[in-house]
């Protein structure tokens, strides 16, 4: 069974969204990538625009989606970064990029309709 962490992230104060589009694509994505090879099955990374193209301050930016094939590979994954020093690499380039203080992150349980 297919477990997704979901995080919902903010840029830093002061990047406008094209900057921040472009640092997460060509810098922290590639952090992402390599931490996870191996041990995530998709890593996607879902970027917002308003529907009323109304910039809030609340909004969020971007939906990071993570899929592990199961909790006891997501639970591994996560324990087994604690404490690293990639860890602390990874919390370094997010201070360039988001606003820490405004990061949610999720399991999700997931349920479908038919329509």
């Amino acid at each position: 069974m297919t477990v997704t962490v979901l995080s919902l992230l903010k840029r830093r104060p002061g990047m406008s969204k094209a900057d921040f589009v472009a640092y997460y694509e060509d810098n922290h994505r590639r952090i992402g990538e390599q931490v996870l090879a191996g041990l995530a099955t998709r890593y996607v990374r879902r970027f917002l625009t308003p529907l009323d193209g109304e910039d809030r301050d609340g909004d969020f930016d971007v939906v990071m989606e993570i899929d592990f094939p199961d909790a006891v590979a997501r639970d591994a994954f996560f324990a087994g970064l604690a404490g690293t020093e990639t860890l602390a690499a990874i919390v370094a380039d997010e201070a360039k990029l988001f606003d820490r203080g405004r990061m949610r992150s999720f399991s999700v349980e997931e349920r479908h309709s038919c329509l």
